[in-house]
């Protein structure tokens, strides 16, 4: 177990070209074996290498800076020029060995967001920003008062959010998010080594209560002044993604209102502020959830492409800044998944999409002004596309169930004739593990889901196995996939060689298989994933090899509170034999609005889905043994969702297994996951 949890993402997983990356304007791309660069023509394969990191660390002497053992990630200029930071320093290379050092910061910077043309640096310190520009530190925003916090993330990183920072185009400019979250619900994390153990206050907006509030200040690093967009009222209401236009004239904000079923892309004036014009609108009675800022055109400041979940699935559609539809890019029951970027005159843009049955993804391009479009691979699996500056050459690292990896390199004109780059060895040979197996499963109301059972290694059809469901089924996530062994972990292998057959399934409400079965769940959260993962069940204990007595489930975060449903919930009686809970929503009410609301509007407008998915309902049915695990620090569901569940099941005097990680957050990460999942796997072979 050990080897499966500590090394599974390194020298137990498939070997990749470290730091692939094009060098702009070139049909050449580099990657790194050993420190040294590898530099190899597309066209024909032909190689040189280049030892770049003595001169990075005679240019680190030279500024009384730390050497460095390993090359840093180098991020190319062109084919001769080169930038990398080192400690808290900004420095720029040449091939030709000068290194020279263009910015530097506070060791204690957080957040900290480099513009990649100017070398300034937009950072947070104590909840107020600054912008650094040649060592110098200019103030953007200081905290007035506890919970006012600038530059940092918001919205709780829902909505494709993950940083508070937006430089402009060309670097004059800082677009950033300022939260007011004063009046939002406290909640005390403890913090166990200090005598007496101290309470550290987090700002956590439970469902239904109130949300913070969110401007977007905009700070000119000319004039040192800032303004403010004005976004206007409610102020409970979401900014999200941000886009600036090339020009650097205009900035577009998608605003969702807090019910989150009306969206407004709104376009403003990044000078003054002022509200331009609503470009368009969409709404849904479920949700709308942008999550992908608009991506203008290369070569246009009028022109940009929107992602669209508006006819079923996630779609590119081209607009102009009248808030004109030009045309859908992107089309069929394949939503985009990933989008790469445009070639660089801007008439090519280049995506990824989930195929209809959700198990594999292919690359496309478009070209912008006809539509039409070219499917660059055929083989079923997984196709992760990457494009030189021009457009005319592409990397495409693959995979599917059978092939740990392989990397090809083709012209976008003619993808069928490609090259092999690399081929990753299997990383498990030597070591015996079971066969996986992909499987589509139909179900009553006729909706096919997609599952993986992965069978010991010593299989033998006329026996009977006990089997581990591992459970996740909530939304944004896909577990099985046409990939290296399905997607499936090494601890689930490890398992396997325990005599244990592991299965799971991707139920209604899980991604990439279009927005009807994705919002099954709206305002009914385990009600639809249930049904779906006891027709898992039911396929299991109609195989002759699967002894039906002995089916546990686990399952964590958003697979804690299905683990618990499905050992609990009066329609699941008797499909479990036990199950494991990690840091799991209890009653979902507990838990933050931005996600909870969107699946289930606010427990007062939706009192009996609440009601009806609140896991203290049904304690009294528990009858098999229960593992439920938590974090004490856990600031994503909150530790008070399990504490309560212990306290309701010593008021109804049923009994619990319970262990706390003291201080870890909402996963249990580091060495210390070897002892969870070494506790797991003692769970399940004690009671399974």
């Amino acid at each position: 177990m050990a080897d499966a949890i500590l090394k599974g993402r390194s020298t137990l997983a498939p070997a990749n070209l470290r730091q692939l990356q094009w060098i702009p304007g070139t049909s050449q791309f580099t990657h790194v074996i050993s420190s040294k660069i590898v530099r190899v023509n597309a066209a024909n394969l032909a190689t040189d290498t280049l030892s770049l990191l003595p001169d990075i660390n005679a240019g680190l002497a030279k500024n009384s800076a730390k050497s460095v053992e390993t090359l840093p990630a180098l991020n190319w200029i062109n084919q001769e020029n080169y930038w990398f930071t080192a400690g808290s320093a900004i420095y720029t290379g040449s091939t030709n060995g000068a290194i020279t050092r263009k910015n530097w910061y506070p060791e204690t910077a957080e957040s900290v967001d480099i513009e990649s043309k100017t070398y300034k640096v937009a950072y947070t310190l104590n909840n107020g920003l600054f912008v650094n520009i040649g060592g110098k530190d200019l103030g953007v925003a200081q905290s007035e008062e506890k919970g006012i916090v600038y530059g940092k993330s918001v919205h709780r990183d829902e909505f494709g959010i993950s940083k508070g920072t937006y430089w402009s185009p060309a670097g004059r400019y800082l677009a950033y998010y300022r939260m007011d979250e004063r009046m939002v619900t406290q909640y005390p994390i403890y913090q166990l080594d200090s005598m007496p153990a101290q309470a550290k206050m987090i700002r956590y907006p439970y469902a239904g209560a109130k949300s913070h509030q969110v401007t977007i200040g905009v700070y000119d690093t000319q004039s040192g002044k800032s303004i403010y967009l004005e976004t206007g009222e409610p102020e409970e209401q979401y900014l999200t993604n941000i886009a600036w236009s090339p020009d650097e004239k205009y900035i577009l904000v998608a605003v969702v209102n807090r019910g989150q079923n009306h969206l407004w892309l709104r376009q403003f004036d990044a000078a003054t502020g002022a509200l331009v014009a609503t470009l368009f609108e969409e709404t849904s009675d479920r949700w709308v959830e942008p999550e992908h800022p608009a991506q203008f055109v290369e070569g246009k400041n009028d022109q940009f492409i929107w992602q669209s979940e508006r006819n079923g699935y996630n779609h590119l559609y081209l607009y102009d800044l009248s808030g004109k539809m030009i045309r859908q890019l992107s089309k069929g029951a394949m939503p985009v998944t990933n989008t790469y970027g445009f070639s660089s005159n801007g008439s090519t843009f280049f995506y990824q999409v989930a195929d209809e049955t959700g198990f594999n993804r292919y690359v496309y391009s478009v070209q912008v002004q006809t539509g039409v479009l070219t499917k660059m691979n055929d083989e079923e699996g997984i196709h992760n596309g990457s494009f030189n500056s021009t457009g005319e050459w592409a990397v495409d690292n693959f995979s599917n169930l059978a092939t740990p990896r392989l990397v090809y390199v083709h012209p976008t004109a003619n993808p069928a004739n490609r090259q092999i780059v690399f081929g990753a060895k299997n990383p498990l040979e030597g070591i015996q593990i079971g066969l996986t197996r992909i499987l589509t499963l139909p179900t009553a109301s006729g909706t096919t889901l997609n599952a993986r059972m992965i069978l010991p290694p010593d299989f033998d059809a006329k026996k009977k196995y006990p089997v581990i469901v591992y459970v996740y089924n909530g939304p944004h996530v896909q577990m099985v996939t046409n990939s290296w062994l399905g997607g499936g972990e090494l601890w689930m292998h490890h398992m396997a060689q325990q005599g244990y057959i592991t299965f799971v399934l991707d139920g209604r409400g899980s991604a990439n298989r279009g927005f009807i079965f994705e919002s099954a769940v709206h305002r009914k959260l385990g009600d639809a994933e249930i049904e779906d993962q006891l027709a898992g069940v039911q396929y299991l204990k109609a195989q002759t090899f699967v002894d039906p007595a002995r089916i546990g489930v686990y399952g964590w975060s958003f697979g804690g509170f299905m683990a618990t449903s499905l050992l609990t919930r009066p329609e699941a009686t008797g499909a479990f034999k036990c199950g494991v809970a990690g840091g799991p929503v209890i009653d979902w009410r507990m838990y933050e609005i931005m996600y909870t609301e969107r699946y289930m509007d606010t427990p007062q407008e939706n009192p009996e889905g609440y009601q009806k998915s609140s896991l203290f309902n049904y304690i009294d049915n528990l009858n098999g043994r229960l593992l439920m695990i938590h974090g004490s620090s856990d600031d994503v569901v909150l530790w008070q969702n399990s504490l309560r569940y212990i306290k309701r099941c010593v008021e109804k005097n049923k009994q619990i297994d319970y262990f706390v990680y003291p201080e870890h957050l909402h996963n249990v990460l580091g060495k210390d996951r070897v002892h969870l999942f070494e506790k797991i796997e003692r769970f399940f072979l004690d009671n399974l």
